[in-house]
């Protein structure tokens, strides 16, 4: 099958958003293809900065699911050069399936800290966002809670509203508890978070905030970046004005974060070029970028967050890398359903 095929056959089975025609040939050096899980709105202001810098056109194929099966299909005939996911445990997933390359660039090895992105170099991340817990600001006192495991103590019991566990970013929430207390301590816990809940795990991370607002829970677990979205969404920022952000054990090991990131495929036809837009994303311009746009941490240092985002205030991050974070995954979603959480 030819490159020019695989192409048609990839778009014809995924979503595209970004432009809306992505180029059939794939054998311009001054073009590269994109397979991500994040909705092309949020990266396309930075992808047209590469562009009139570069001159190098870039296709985005965008899928909620199915990419790394869809490049494990497509094995060396892939037009994909390079992968985008929004959090940490699809790049790990992608590298079990075989479908990455090994990368080591110093620019981006010095642009990316070493606890977000991959020791063998298949993965580096491009965002952060913190795990954080949304207070309701009439219902939780200040300083009632500080840390983690306080979702756990019977104090907040019918208080607690979250996402369904076996949801990506509540999977490695857990994963960093048994990093933190090991399998045993983790399951404890996550028992406790049970036990505490209002309702049954539902909805996105904004139901929750909306869950507390609505008088539905006091407490709800949340990523940063919706916290500005509601913010500047009229229908949902009231949900927003009803809490306060805290960030988790400051006074210990720091909240846990995750990450959005980039792989550089194992077929990568144009792989000088996307090597240089992975350069790109990691310096201080596309970083810029990324922290106006879409409310995320830049994850390279010097870097200022937007102003909205810096207003919520510092907050010391998990020094945990995330690779030996995710390495607790698998145990992770066997703990959501050994203690049946979601049901």
């Amino acid at each position: 099958m030819s490159q020019a095929h695989a192409l048609k056959k990839a778009i014809a089975g995924l979503v595209l958003v970004a432009g809306s025609t992505v180029a059939v040939s794939v054998q311009a050096a001054n073009e590269i293809n994109i397979y991500s899980d994040r909705q092309a709105f949020l990266m396309q202001p930075i992808l047209d900065a590469f562009t009139k810098e570069t001159g190098i056109k870039v296709n985005v194929v965008f899928a909620k699911k199915g990419i790394i099966e869809r490049l494990k299909n497509e094995g060396a005939n892939s037009p994909a050069d390079l992968l985008l996911t929004s959090n940490v445990s699809n790049l790990s997933r992608a590298v079990d399936a075989g479908v990455t390359q090994s990368v080591n660039d110093k620019t981006i090895n010095s642009n990316v800290p070493a606890q977000y992105r991959d020791p063998n170099g298949q993965w580096f991340g491009l965002t952060t966002r913190a795990r954080v817990i949304y207070a309701s600001k009439t219902r939780v006192k200040e300083g009632e809670f500080q840390r983690y495991e306080d979702l756990a103590d019977p104090k907040f019991k019918g208080r607690i509203c979250t996402r369904k566990g076996g949801d990506t970013y509540n999977i490695a929430l857990i994963a960093s508890m048994i990093a933190a207390h090991g399998e045993a301590g983790a399951k404890s816990w996550l028992e406790g978070v049970k036990a505490n809940l209002a309702q049954k795990p539902q909805g996105n991370d904004r139901a929750q905030v909306k869950a507390v607002k609505e008088g539905v829970c006091d407490i709800a677990i949340g990523n940063t970046y919706y916290y500005g979205h509601m913010l500047a969404n009229e229908e949902q920022r009231a949900w927003a004005e009803s809490v306060n952000i805290v960030y988790p054990n400051q006074a210990d090991r720091g909240a846990h974060v995750n990450i959005s990131g980039m792989a550089l495929t194992k077929a990568a036809p144009h792989r000088a070029e996307a090597l240089q837009l992975m350069r790109f994303l990691t310096e201080n311009k596309a970083q810029k970028i990324y922290a106006e746009e879409n409310y995320e941490f830049p994850i390279k240092a010097g870097v200022s967050a937007s102003k909205l985002v810096a207003h919520w205030g510092d907050f010391k991050a998990d020094k945990v890398s995330l690779a030996e974070v995710d390495k607790y995954r698998k145990q992770a979603a066997k703990l959501v359903n050994e203690v049946g959480f979601d049901n």
